[in-house]
């Protein structure tokens, strides 16, 4: 593998503290990225209800459907692109996809317009988020990858939650369009300049601690199709991280799609939407400034298998619950549950994969994590409209109640397993 020298003079240190200028610039991007996601959290099911008549569940859910599917395509080819071009080039290739984006929500005429822009923000967000994600790997090393994961994933859905909460009360004071898309504007002009001008490239990081990790195995470093195979199903450790990600992000999907429909229902008003919409991710953003750390020092496995446990049970609350502080509660043991099993799940990918093939390792998870929000979408859109809302959210929560126990039978502890 080939990698662009480092800056001149510059030695090639690994460590959050060692490399915290580009880290901490990285974290600022990837806070971009998630606000770009946070701009329809709120909103666009009661654009697709107001402005555009759809009243199935299904229906309405198809941008989460087109955006998941999108992104997770995206995150598996943005693994091996950053492996072979170079990270840069992916993250500002990810934001110059994002560019039409808030002009379509904006004036979209039809339905089909804002299934088309949430295509484009699907390859965006696979293209972006994907790259910084890898790129604050390579910066750390392997010491303190949880804590790097965990300070991404804080910024990213901390980002998603507040932008939710401005769109919603934008859309309430000024109307769901085209007032509240400004936002998008300004964030994908900040992002694209952060991007292009001032991150660099850390691809020779990856030859450093390469160059320390030990032989490869025989053979040399493995095919995409066998890093695929082994990253789905032939190895437990990075199987088990596969399934409960793509559990994860399904009920996201269905989190995204149907609570805003769950709290309409139960008579809060578009203000109150949108805050119930951002208390889940500003849970799960800011615990992961703790969990993150924490899989550094007590492993990666007790987080993932019980955070998909507590994510059951918020979602359990949410259905039960009638009035916006048992929603609340809801959102809070969800946004909790997520926060443990995220950072731990990249991270736990960083431990089992040689930084030879890592990027693509993380692409192929992020393939299927985010190929959850489709399935969730389809899953929660159809049960909803045959069966009604809550059997819908019974259903997710039992699947990511089953997916931790899955983990904990399958998964062993990453942290200390030895690279190949």
């Amino acid at each position: 593998m080939t990698s662009s020298p480092p800056p001149a003079g510059a030695a090639i240190r690994l460590g959050l503290r060692e490399n915290l200028g580009q880290f901490s610039l990285l974290i600022v991007v990837n806070a971009f990225v998630g606000a770009m996601v946070g701009l329809e959290r709120s909103i666009l099911p009661a654009i697709a209800e107001q402005e555009f008549q759809l009243a199935a569940r299904t229906a309405v859910l198809s941008f989460i459907v087109v955006f998941g599917v999108a992104k997770a395509l995206t995150n598996y080819g943005a693994g091996r692109l950053a492996d072979r071009l170079g990270r840069k080039h992916v993250l500002v290739a990810g934001w110059l996809v994002a560019v039409p984006v808030p002009f379509l929500l904006m004036w979209a005429p039809t339905w089909n317009w804002v299934l088309f822009a949430n295509l484009l923000l699907g390859i965006s967000q696979g293209l972006t988020w994907s790259t910084t994600v890898i790129m604050k790997i390579d910066l750390v090393g392997p010491k303190q990858r949880g804590l790097a994961m965990g300070l991404n994933e804080f910024a990213g859905y901390l980002a998603v939650a507040a932008s939710a909460l401005a769109t919603g009360w934008i859309a309430t004071r000024y109307g769901v369009r085209p007032q509240p898309f400004y936002l998008g504007v300004a964030y994908v002009i900040v992002g694209l300049a952060l991007s292009a001008l001032l991150v660099r490239e850390t691809r020779h990081h990856v030859s450093h601690e390469s160059a320390h990790a030990g032989t490869l195995p025989p053979g040399g470093i493995p095919s995409p199709r066998e890093v695929f195979w082994r990253t789905t199903l032939i190895d437990r450790n990075l199987s088990s991280v596969s399934q409960a990600g793509l559990v994860n992000n399904l009920n996201d999907g269905m989190a995204w799609g149907l609570f805003p429909m769950v709290f309409a229902a139960a008579g809060m008003n578009l203000a109150q939407v949108g805050l119930l919409a951002a208390v889940y991710p500003a849970t799960w953003g800011v615990s992961q400034l703790a969990t993150g750390a924490l899989s550094d020092g007590i492993g990666r496995k007790p987080l993932i298998v019980w955070g998909m446990w507590i994510q059951a049970s918020g979602i359990g609350v949410v259905t039960m619950a009638h009035t916006f502080a048992g929603f609340v509660v809801g959102g809070l043991l969800l946004g909790i549950g997520t926060a443990m099993v995220y950072p731990a799940l990249l991270a736990a990918i960083g431990d089992v994969a040689h930084p030879s093939w890592r990027a693509s390792a993380v692409g192929v998870y992020r393939l299927w994590r985010d190929l959850g929000y489709a399935i969730g979408a389809l899953l929660a859109g159809i049960t909803a409209d045959v069966f009604g809302l809550d059997v819908a959210m019974w259903v997710i929560a039992a699947l990511t109640f089953m997916s931790g126990l899955v983990s904990a039978v399958r998964m062993s502890e990453t942290l200390q397993v030895k690279r190949e």
